[in-house]
């Protein structure tokens, strides 16, 4: 069964909305594990406009009294700066289960596209390198087409785990009624990333309304990662009824 991690960063948006630690990241992680979530991600950025690195550090704690995953996103090539010590950094201190890697600039909104294997492998080998000697799982970003993925083999040889699927096209296409375009797309993807022996994970404007149709439509997606839908929904019917809504929906499948 594809597993659920959820992303918390939209509880930590709320909070330094205003101040103070109201409302509390760590005790909206444990809201959804105790809800029966298999894990936590969050994507620390270098101007913490959301989760911080004190966060990591908490969340860390928590995911391993729970026996979870804990999926630490972010940019590798990002440097240091005060309040961040770097995606790398972070990874040796908290020893993530996962580490997604992502090509998102400090001025993105939010992560919007996948790496270009072809351009960045050699770059990426040696992080790779070094987050692998931390035990971690290693994922990469990437999108659902050839131009912009580039070959899945290039994943695989810099050392990389698995990939992440960047789902945003699809769920804008879903919301148009018109998501068939696109199965095919996803499904290949998948199908060439298993073939060069990587695992396939999914993430980014995933949903309730959208969610079962993609796991239907592209073949063994092993982890979905989702947390602006997930927190919204939750806004109207609690973290707990919303997590077990998405559980449903993965044990459907």
């Amino acid at each position: 069964m594809t597993v659920l991690s959820v992303n918390v960063n939209k509880i930590a948006v709320l909070r330094n909305s205003r101040g103070g630690n109201e409302p509390d990241v760590v005790r909206a992680a444990r809201a959804c594990l105790d809800a029966g979530a298999h894990g936590i991600t969050v994507h620390p950025r270098p101007d913490a406009r959301h989760i911080r690195a004190d966060d990591v550090y908490a969340l860390a704690e928590l995911t391993r009294e729970y026996g979870v995953e804990f999926n630490l996103e972010g940019n590798p090539f990002a440097p240091p700066r005060p309040g961040y010590p770097g995606f790398v950094a972070l990874c040796e201190q908290v020893r993530p289960a996962q580490a997604t890697l992502v090509p998102d600039s400090d001025a993105q909104l939010t992560s919007d596209h996948g790496f270009d294997f072809a351009r960045d492998a050699d770059a990426l080998r040696p992080l790779v390198t070094q987050l692998r000697a931390l035990q971690c799982r290693i994922s990469l970003f990437a999108d659902a087409h050839v131009e912009a993925s580039g070959d899945m083999r290039l994943a695989a040889d810099v050392g990389a785990d698995r990939v992440e699927l960047y789902t945003g096209p699809y769920a804008e296409a879903h919301a148009r009624g018109d998501a068939a375009t696109l199965f095919a797309r996803f499904a290949a993807t998948s199908r060439r990333a298993q073939a060069a022996g990587l695992g396939v994970n999914a993430g980014h404007d995933l949903s309730l309304e959208n969610l079962g149709d993609f796991l239907r439509a592209v073949p063994n997606v092993q982890e979905v990662s989702i947390g602006h839908a997930l927190i919204g929904e939750a806004l109207y019917a609690g973290l707990d009824a919303t997590v077990k809504r998405y559980l449903r929906i993965l044990a459907a499948v």
